[in-house]
C-alpha cells in the first residue's frame, strides 16, 4: 500500500467513560466538532506523560500516566486541519472526578454512544472510528 502523502499530525488522546458508561467529548475554541480530549506530546515526553499533562491542561484531571490502558494506534483524517494525516495513540480511561473544560477547550459534554452519533458531523472522525470501543 503505497505511504499517504498527507502531512501528519501526531497527538496521543484518552477516550473517557465514566462509571456508567458515558463518554467524555471536548471540542475545542474556534471549532464545532467534538473529539477526545489530548494533544501534541512535547519534546522529551513520553506519549503517556504528553496525555496525562493535556488532561490536567484541558480538563483540571490529575492523572498518572501508568492509569492510562493503551488502546491502539489509529489512522484517520484530521477533524480541524484540512488535507492532514491524524495519528493518534489512544488510551483508555475510566474516570470519577469532576472535569472542567480548561485552556483550549470550550465545552467539555458526557454522552452516551447514540448522543455521540447522533452530533454526525460534529463528530470528530476519530472519536467516529472509537465508538465502538465505548
Amino acid at each position: 500500500m503505497p505511504e499517504d502523502p498527507r502531512p501528519v499530525i501526531t497527538v496521543v488522546a484518552a477516550l473517557v467513560t465514566d462509571a456508567t458508561g458515558r463518554l467524555l467529548l471536548v471540542r475545542k475554541r474556534g471549532t464545532d466538532r467534538f473529539m477526545q480530549p489530548g494533544g501534541k506530546p512535547e519534546a522529551g515526553e513520553t506519549l503517556r506523560e504528553a496525555l496525562a499533562r493535556e488532561l490536567a491542561e484541558e480538563l483540571r484531571l490529575t492523572i498518572e500516566p501508568g492509569a492510562f490502558d493503551d488502546l491502539g494506534r489509529f489512522e484517520t483524517d484530521a477533524a480541524n486541519e484540512p488535507g492532514h494525516l491524524l495519528v493518534a495513540h489512544v488510551y483508555r480511561l475510566e474516570v470519577a472526578d469532576p472535569v472542567a473544560a480548561a485552556a483550549e477547550i470550550t465545552e467539555a459534554r458526557w454522552c452516551t454512544v447514540e448522543e455521540a452519533d447522533a452530533l454526525g458531523e460534529r463528530l470528530a472522525p476519530l472519536a467516529r472510528e472509537l465508538l465502538p470501543f465505548c
